[in-house]
Formats: C-alpha cells, structure tokens, sequence
C-alpha cells in the first residue's frame, strides 16, 4: 500500500500540524523553527528531534506508522509525548549542538557538498 504523505524521514512540511499538540514552550518553539529568525541548524536539530522521537528510522513501508502517513505518525507521538515541555526544550537544545558541531566539522561553509 502506497500512502503519499509517506516519506523516508520526517519531513518539515509536518511541522505546522504539530503546533497545539503540548504546551505553551512547545508552541512557541515549533513557531520559532517555522520563522525566517530561526537558524538552518535550528530546523535540522527540530527534524533530528521527530525522526529520534517518531522512530523514522526503523519505518518501513510495510509498518503501520508508514500506512497511516508521516503527518499522523508525528501528531500520535507528539500527542502522546510524557515529557514536560522544558525537557523537550532541553532536548532541542542538545540537538542543536549536536547539529552545530556537525556542521562545524564537516561543513565549514554550512554546505551539504561533499569536499
């Protein structure tokens, strides 16, 4: 079964649809990561953060989560997350180094190109 909204990762044009799902930090950092003062490895730490929470990598085309869409997988999970917000933001921000040091390592220039 194909289902279009399906894709190999989370894909960021979720993002909106997982605004109202937690609480108020949540709300405000998923209107951060969606504004043009948001920061390439802010929106990749955000994707990082939904693939890790949403099992992405372990999805496959056969699974459930992937019959049923990205976009309904993300919200389910976002729905039924138990962490307190500042923990998420905690989390966020852990990921972001880890974006960041990424970058800095093998992309000086903030390119994807291989050198």
């Amino acid at each position: 079964m194909y289902n279009s909204d399906t894709e190999v990762l989370f894909p960021s044009r979720v993002i909106p649809q997982l605004r109202t799902l937690h609480g108020e930090e949540w709300c405000k950092l998923v209107d951060y990561v969606r504004s043009a003062e948001s920061a390439p490895a802010e929106r990749y730490a955000f994707v990082l953060m939904l693939v890790r929470m949403c099992g992405c990598v372990g999805c496959n085309a056969d699974s459930f989560r992937a019959m049923r869409g990205c976009t309904q997988c993300a919200r389910q999970t976002v729905r039924r997350l138990r962490s307190s917000d500042k923990e998420l933001m905690e989390q966020f921000c852990q990921l972001k180094k880890e974006v960041e040091a990424y970058m800095q390592k093998n992309h000086a220039d903030g390119s994807f190109e291989k050198k």
